[in-house]
């Protein structure tokens, strides 16, 4: 991709949370949604020290099957970036699930098979375009697509060009975040098509090990697979409770490694990790962005507590911008009930240390 530029205005995003579970990957609507998140949360994260947010969206919440915006999704959006603005907070707008591409998917998705698919995508930022170019280059960026999953590299960036240059078209000087193939894996940098252009940000997810992040999560392979102590640094099963080890099926189908999965982890490991997207940011002098990374609660928050004090202080000692995945929900900053879980102030005690 070429498109330079004339001047930098790239949205400063240092510290943000994902406001996951509101306008994606949740089925509530009408005043259930409107109360999920509302502008005492956006004060809160805002008096904790929190810079920005990253809202995730959905094509099936913002656009109906016909293709017509959804006016109460839409209204809600505005209010967040509204909300967001007025707390002196900036946004990423994040299309996170489309019609043609789910990040979770057993197939290859319709995006990169179809043609129409495509075009579709770049049309849906057309649209967004068009609703929120008014707001200030400085506030709100753009992020393309959460966690492309393309078989072929290539694919993607194919893809990624046609929304990247459809936005460009319209806005010349708006932050776009464009992610890595794979889940935004730390470990593509090297296969992704970065523009030569200086308004972007370049963004990985992080969740390493899985053995500590999804620990007894029900969705997860490495999460059902052991039920017992974990520990970090070090190995995420104690060596004596390697017996405890109950790999699924799909885990036994796909033989998973269990000494790579259980391998020695530690803030060195974690930076080692993240030496791709660092030499990409220094090879194009674009920044980094983290858009997703935590622990879930399920995991002892000792364990939570002090993954999340590493992963910050390699985030702030390379520069890289971050917003941990999430607000509120599994992995949250508060819980259901609204109450700190305490990882808001292990991240921002370290991000400020």
């Amino acid at each position: 991709m070429h498109n330079k530029t004339t001047a930098k205005s790239r949205v400063n995003i240092h510290r943000g949370t994902n406001i996951s579970h509101w306008l994606s990957q949740s089925e509530e609507r009408g005043d259930v949604r409107r109360a999920w998140f509302t502008q005492e949360d956006v004060k809160r994260i805002a008096d904790w020290g929190f810079d920005h947010i990253r809202l995730p969206i959905d094509e099936m919440q913002m656009w109906n099957d016909s293709g017509a915006q959804e006016t109460e999704a839409f209204d809600l959006m505005e209010s967040a970036l509204d909300w967001a603005e007025q707390a002196g907070l900036n946004a990423v707008i994040d299309l996170h699930i489309l019609r043609s591409h789910f990040f979770i998917s057993e197939k290859e998705p319709g995006l990169f098979t179809d043609p129409a698919e495509a075009e579709k995508f770049a049309d849906l930022w057309r649209q967004l375009s068009a609703r929120l170019r008014g707001r200030s280059n400085e506030r709100v960026a753009y992020e393309l697509l959460n966690e492309a999953v393309a078989t072929n590299p290539d694919d993607w960036n194919r893809v990624a060009h046609l929304a990247f240059q459809a936005i460009r078209k319209l806005e010349p000087q708006r932050t776009i975040v464009l992610g890595s193939n794979q889940w935004n894996s730390a470990f593509t940098f090297d296969q992704l098509s970065v523009p030569d252009d200086a308004n972007t940000v370049l963004t990985f997810h992080f969740y390493h090990p899985m053995l500590i992040t999804h620990h007894r999560a029900s969705w997860s392979v490495e999460g059902r697979m052991y039920d017992g102590p974990i520990q970090y640094p070090g190995q995420p099963i104690p060596p004596e409770c390697l017996s405890e080890v109950r790999p699924p099926e799909a885990a036994r189908l796909v033989k998973v490694d269990i000494e790579k999965l259980n391998r020695p982890y530690d803030r060195r490991a974690m930076l080692a990790d993240f030496a791709q997207p660092i030499a990409a940011s220094r090879r194009t002098g674009l920044p980094l962005y983290c858009g997703e990374f935590g622990v879930i609660d399920l995991a002892p928050r000792p364990v939570r507590e002090a993954w999340y004090r590493d992963i910050i202080s390699v985030f702030t000692e390379y520069g890289i911008g971050w917003a941990n995945w999430d607000y509120k929900g599994d992995f949250g900053i508060i819980d259901a009930h609204g109450q700190s879980t305490g990882v808001a102030e292990a991240m921002l005690a370290e991000a400020v240390s």
